[in-house]
């Protein structure tokens, strides 16, 4: 059964989205306000359709954290479900990509347009200029960076090392970065076909004050998201979870 689930909702997830980037061209010609809310919407159907077909919902906690002014998030990365889900957590959540995902038809389009962050691993120091570059032109549009400090999706239980994109955001935008800690990872593994019924649980950490060294951020951004993840990962394998 959880194999049929699963494929009814990868049918569904692909042909909402195919839907979605053919319906929505004409919206590339309006303004960024009106891709954002092409995404939501795009978000709130993936979302529903993984409630209503797998069983999986999720749980906010850390609200509170989030500061009044402007930040940026510091996540967790080991699913495709946290490169949806800020979409209805966040007004208008900035996300940092791959420069190779702009190239992909409509899916680059619309990410260009609605503003999101794309960084060429390959160009070094320039890569970080310009990852800084796009991120003060995105809050200064009143758009949240997300960026996954990992840089790539992490399997639940694995570690990959804290990449130095996210530590040249801390120094060169001297703003709080909001750790976020997941478990979604249980539910929607990377490259997996089954999806798994459950609750994924999602937490917004005390927002890390600008001011501190690298080393100390970094150890204390790592420390933070590692611990608390940690701990969300053995409640999803409770069995009361």
């Amino acid at each position: 059964m959880s194999a049929l689930r699963s494929l009814l909702f990868n049918m569904a997830f692909f042909g909402w989205t195919a839907l979605l980037c053919i319906g929505g061209i004409p919206l590339l010609a309006a303004s960024a306000g009106w891709i954002v809310a092409g995404q939501r919407l795009w978000a709130w159907g993936v979302i529903g359709l993984l409630r209503l077909l797998i069983g999986t919902d999720y749980q906010v906690s850390g609200r509170e954290n989030l500061p009044d002014g402007p930040f940026v998030i510091a996540a967790k990365h080991q699913s495709a479900w946290e490169t949806i889900i800020f979409f209805l957590l966040i007004d208008r959540p900035a996300y940092v990509l791959k420069k190779e995902l702009l190239a992909i038809p409509l899916y680059g389009w619309y990410a260009r347009r609605g503003g999101h962050i794309a960084v060429d691993r390959k160009a070094g120091a320039k890569a970080l200029r310009l990852l800084l570059e796009d991120s003060r032109r995105a809050i200064a549009d009143g758009m949240v960076p997300v960026i996954f400090p990992q840089g790539t999706r992490t399997a639940p239980g694995t570690h990959r090392p804290y990449q130095p994109g996210i530590a040249a955001l801390y120094r060169g935008l001297d703003l709080p970065v909001v750790p976020v800690a997941l478990n979604s990872g249980l539910f929607w593994g990377r490259r997996a076909f089954r999806k798994r019924p459950g609750t994924i649980k999602l937490e917004f950490l005390p927002a890390i004050p600008p001011g501190m060294d690298r080393a100390g951020f970094m150890a204390g951004l790592e420390t933070a998201i590692e611990q608390a993840t940690d701990r969300l990962v053995a409640e999803g394998l409770s069995p009361e979870a």
